[in-house]
Order: C-alpha cells, then structure tokens, then sequence
C-alpha cells in the first residue's frame, strides 16, 4: 500500500514531527498549505495538524477532503500543549465531522509553544487564558511557554505506517 503524509503546521512543531515521521518510513510529506496533491492518489494516509485554540488547523482541507478520506485508512496525529484524553478528545470532536473522527485513528503528540515567536495578539490571548486557568501548570505553560517535542514519540505511528506498508 502507498501512503503519504499531508500536514498543516503554524509555528513549525507539527512540521518537524511530520518530517520525521516520514523519513522514519519513506512517506512523502505533504504542506496542504502549500500543495495541490490529492488524497485520493494514495492507499492510506497520515494527517497531522497543530491544535490552535480548541481547534485542528487543516480542519477545513479535512472538511473539503472528506470524501477521499472515508474509504481509506487514515492516522491522524495531532499537536498541541495538551496530552491524550477527554480534554483533548473533546476538542478534535468538536471541530471535525463526526464520521470522521470515528474512522480515523488517533495519535497526540505534545508539541512546544515559545511566547516569543508568537505574534502579539496571541501572547496577550494567553496572558488572558492564564489569568483564568485553575490548573497551575498549565497557566505557567501558557505564560512562559514548553517543549515537549520528542522524536521517541512517533514511534506508534511508525509502527501503524510500516503494518499498512506490510500489506502492499
């Protein structure tokens, strides 16, 4: 089976992670911000996106590929701040189809948020959302910022990728 790697990245996180997973099994690694290519050319795929403010960032090149990723395996892997669970289940829920959610299988990954390479609008959203954040970790989290980047990470994906591969 042929498969590829389509992403969407802001700060550049979800990036790395999708590079390395494709040079880890051989995928093409695809920007769906900066490329025609259809999902419907390959057997399976994996579709990586930064969770920005409770939401996907490829929601809506999901939402127009929807058709052409319904009758194929997909892994999604998502990056963000937050680790698996309810919270973050709850938010993937809450912004892609339903159908969707339900075929695709799922991965999070911890990504890293540095204040400094924000633009100022997002800083000042998250002095706000702190000042408001019972949870005292992750008010400092989102005051001064983490990097829970590890390449060790991938390795359930590399792993769901090289079973699919297996079946060609």
């Amino acid at each position: 089976m042929n498969g590829a790697i389509f992403f969407s990245s802001k700060y550049g996180s979800t990036a790395e992670y999708a590079n390395w997973i494709g040079a880890a099994t051989g995928l093409p690694v695809i920007d769906v911000d900066n490329d025609d290519a259809a999902p419907s050319a390959f057997d399976f795929l994996v579709i990586g996106s930064p969770v920005y403010y409770y939401k996907l960032r490829n929601r809506e090149w999901i939402e127009k590929h929807l058709a052409s990723l319904l009758d194929r395996p997909v892994i999604l892997f998502t990056v963000s701040g937050a680790p698996a669970g309810e919270k973050l289940d709850g938010w993937i829920a809450d912004c892609l189809p339903r159908e969707f959610v339900a075929r695709a299988e799922h991965v999070a990954l911890r990504g890293r948020q540095v204040p400094a390479q924000l633009v100022w609008w997002e800083r000042q959203l998250l002095k706000f959302a702190a000042s408001r954040n019972p949870d005292p970790i992750a008010r400092k989290e989102e005051l001064e910022g983490f990097d829970y980047m590890d390449k060790t990470s991938i390795e359930p994906i590399v792993r769901k990728i090289r079973a699919y591969q297996a079946q060609a």
